[in-house]
């Protein structure tokens, strides 16, 4: 398999070539922590963006079996992740030419928490499936940028994004133990002859038509009428009161 080294070099020998020489780099390269599949390369700057995948063994990423030993689990973490990495991404991402050149990016996700196929934890690694805009003056090669991008930031991406140690545990921990609560909260609502809960101190008003982030100013936290509050008793929050809407 080739590696990092390689690949840098490949790059620099293409600079100035034709931007469909690119092609040359599909393939699979080994670097010191991951390995990275280029798996679909733009044939044209303004092309749709080329697809890769990096893939972490566990040892390197060292997240904690426990954030993802159930589907509920499973999925938080994995959204957390796109999340942490759309975000750093974007820190590092910049126009570098023409087209989409010099693009790094993830799944963008808004509020919800669904399964996606962004990353995915398998079962010796992680795998997050990413596109790049590999840059170009005109329509020829900046092998020199594309290599800062693959074989530097990528990497630097890596660190900050998909490791245990660079990320907010508290934070992973909250999210993780929330989207199981949630879960675990709707698979009772049947049996309690209920269609929804709303618990109380949430905010439901949103900032805006296009903006589905709760409203920071002005909203008013919902607590429910005496007559249709009910509890739960969650994984791991505990106790959590509502309102439970009834069937009909």
């Amino acid at each position: 398999m080739n590696n990092q080294e390689n690949l840098r070099q490949r790059l620099l020998q293409l600079d100035d070539s034709s931007y469909k020489a690119y092609k040359d780099i599909k393939g699979d390269y080994k670097f010191p922590d991951f390995t990275l599949i280029i798996d679909r390369v733009q044939g044209d700057p303004f092309a749709s963006p080329s697809q890769i995948r990096v893939q972490l063994p566990h040892v390197v990423a060292n997240f904690p079996s426990s954030l993802y030993q159930n589907r509920s689990r499973e999925i938080a973490l994995r959204d957390y992740l796109t999340r942490q990495f759309e975000q750093a991404a974007r820190e590092v991402s910049s126009r570098r030419g023409t087209g989409n050149s010099g693009l790094i990016a993830i799944t963008q996700i808004g509020q919800s928490v669904l399964e996606r196929s962004s990353i995915m934890i398998k079962d010796e690694f992680i795998e997050a499936r990413l596109v790049v805009g590999l840059p170009a003056r005109g329509r020829r090669i900046s092998g020199y940028q594309a290599a800062e991008m693959l074989c530097e930031e990528l990497p630097g991406l890596i660190d900050k994004a998909l490791k245990y140690q660079a990320l907010d545990h508290k934070q992973m921990q909250w999210q993780v133990e929330t989207v199981e609560d949630a879960d675990w909260l709707r698979q009772q609502l049947a049996q309690r002859g209920l269609v929804a809960f709303i618990a109380n101190g949430s905010i439901l008003p949103r900032r805006s038509g296009v903006d589905d982030r709760p409203l920071l100013e002005g909203a008013v936290a919902f607590q429910s009428p005496t007559q249709l509050q009910v509890e739960f008793n969650c994984p791991n929050r505990g106790l959590i009161k509502g309102m439970g809407i009834p069937v009909g």
